[in-house]
């Protein structure tokens, strides 16, 4: 009887043990569940981050998309703006980069924890493909951004280039009106000149001091035959000189104008010389002398 009871407690024993050993097992079995868990959790948390940050690379990309494929609107940013452009450019290549790295480094872990999530390898599958992709844009983008700058620089020149011939025939057009204008000018000084009368009126005595005027006992009067006094006469345009008064009751003419040319006229009781042709009136001389009382 008492080798029975001893055998009992024996079995107990064992029994109790036995399950002690599979509670164990399995509590170690459910902590190990929980920690794949926490790991598959945090590997798609990481995921969805990186889902969002590729997201808001290809928003950038795109924006820089509009502004480098349009030279024109390139060209009205300004140096620090461009410069921007660049290191922006240069922000999201290292991005990239991190973003590429960061999914390695997931994918080695969902491998290492012997993952089979059918789910996530397909997510990082795509998200590797986008990474890639965008990648690939950017490298485009600094093509384009080089031949934008390298059109805008050839624009430049060529502006510049017009803008010296422009200044080249402003110049030579400026020198082209002055020297219109000089020969104007001196052609118009010419004409003057060629037209330029002169006329003195003086009494008898006057224009004998001025020696316009030079007679002598028994010797004819003459006129204007030495060296006579130029400043007496006044200077007129026999274009525009169609009168002149004397103011005299007494006038006539000295010098050798003809007579059909011009008419002595009174005007209020002094005498005006009226030139009626006056191309035959100064046709021998464009020196006039009147003599007057």
């Amino acid at each position: 009887m008492k080798k029975i009871a001893a055998l009992a407690v024996v079995a107990v024993s064992l029994l109790t043990a036995c399950n002690g050993d599979k509670l164990k097992n399995a509590e170690a079995q459910n902590e190990q569940l929980k920690g794949d868990l926490r790991k598959t959790l945090a590997t798609q948390d990481s995921l969805l981050v990186l889902v969002n940050d590729i997201s808001d690379g290809m928003n950038q990309i795109k924006d820089l998309e509009k502004i480098i494929s349009t030279p024109s609107s390139l060209g009205g940013e300004s140096a620090s703006r461009k410069e921007q452009i660049k290191n922006d450019m240069i922000a999201i290549q290292q991005a990239l980069q991190e973003r590429r790295e960061r999914l390695e480094e997931l994918e080695k872990k969902l491998a290492a924890t012997g993952g089979e999530s059918t789910t996530l390898k397909r997510t990082i599958a795509n998200l590797k493909t986008q990474v890639a992709e965008q990648q690939t844009e950017i490298a485009t983008l600094n093509n384009m951004l080089a031949s934008a700058n390298i059109r805008i620089e050839a624009l430049n020149t060529e502006v510049t280039t017009l803008n010296t011939t422009v200044d080249s025939l402003n110049t030579g057009l400026t020198i082209e009106r002055a020297q219109k204008t000089a020969a104007q000018e001196e052609a118009t000084a010419a004409t003057n000149e060629l037209n330029a009368c002169h006329y003195a009126i003086g009494t008898s005595k006057e224009l004998k001091e001025k020696k316009i005027l030079q007679s002598g006992f028994l010797r004819k009067t003459k006129v204007m035959k030495g060296d006579f006094d130029e400043s007496y006469f006044t200077t007129a345009d026999r274009r525009a000189l169609t009168e002149i008064p004397t103011h005299s009751k007494k006038a006539k003419v000295l010098t050798q104008q003809p007579a059909d040319s011009y008419q002595i006229v009174d005007v209020n009781g002094q005498k005006v010389i009226r030139i009626t042709n006056p191309e035959k009136f100064w046709q021998l001389s464009n020196f006039l002398v009147i003599q007057v009382d």
